[in-house]
């Protein structure tokens, strides 16, 4: 029974990381509801459902568009992709519990900030102002123990980020800065220092490789908020055993 929960949060996920796409892309531009239908942004072909199926469609067309030919950014089916993993091991993890919700609010919200982030640069204050009394919501029916423990951790990401902005001179940005303090409520204030930790170790690692690669070039912004997002879900699903193995080296 379990198998046929695990698939279907899969495919719910696979779905809804499709819905994400949209939101993540038109949010900023306040584009949420011009059109009804899903366009081809070259050619403005109207997409037919069978152009729409999550990860299959992008496999079966090649990753181009059915009318013009034109490319289509690998970000979507990855986008779709991973928010059907996302769903299916929240269910793995907490199974029908509500830590559950306060996984897939949180796992929702960070897939569509990589979106903005990624294709904007821009961490969108509509997207955190929708989730945030979400997760506050969810923190109050699964809290984390002590009580002020969400405080704390809001607060912290909040002031760090902001101090970092403001000694290094735009280093970060605000949208960071948000960031980090809604992801604090979720993991409180352990999870929130590791989480930026993390993020900053990947930052470097990953940006590491790519200036070393020539992937991208050393003097263009690059976005930080996927970092981040990697860095807040490994410490949301791992960071306790992270934490605890750190404590046993001294």
């Amino acid at each position: 029974m379990d198998v046929l929960f695990i698939i279907y949060f899969l495919l719910l996920g696979l779905i809804i990381g499709s819905f994400f796409n949209v939101v993540g892309l038109r949010v900023p531009k306040k584009q949420m509801f011009d059109q009804s239908r899903s366009i081809c942004q070259y050619c403005k072909n109207k997409l037919a459902w069978y152009d729409l199926v999550p990860v299959l469609s992008y496999t079966y067309l090649k990753g181009k568009c059915r009318n013009c030919k034109t490319k289509i950014s690998p970000l979507y089916p990855i986008v779709e992709a991973a928010t059907g993993f996302l769903y299916a091991y929240s269910f793995i993890r907490f199974g029908f519990s509500t830590e559950l919700i306060v996984a897939l609010l949180f796992s929702s919200l960070l897939v569509i900030i990589t979106v903005t982030d990624l294709n904007y640069m821009l961490i969108s204050n509509n997207i955190l102002l929708f989730f945030l009394p979400l997760l506050i919501i969810g923190r109050i029916i699964s809290p984390l123990e002590p009580w002020w423990n969400p405080i704390a951790g809001g607060l912290t990401g909040f002031l760090l980020t902001m101090i970092i902005i403001l000694v290094s001179r735009g280093g970060m940005g605000g949208g960071d800065m948000k960031l980090f303090g809604v992801i604090g409520i979720v993991l409180g204030l352990p999870g929130v220092l590791l989480a930026f930790f993390l993020s900053t170790l990947y930052g470097s690692i990953i940006s590491g490789g790519l200036l070393l690669f020539k992937k991208i070039d050393r003097k263009k912004p690059v976005p930080f908020g996927p970092y981040i997002v990697l860095g807040a879900l490994t410490t949301y699903f791992f960071g306790s055993s992270i934490i605890e193995w750190y404590l046993q080296l001294f």
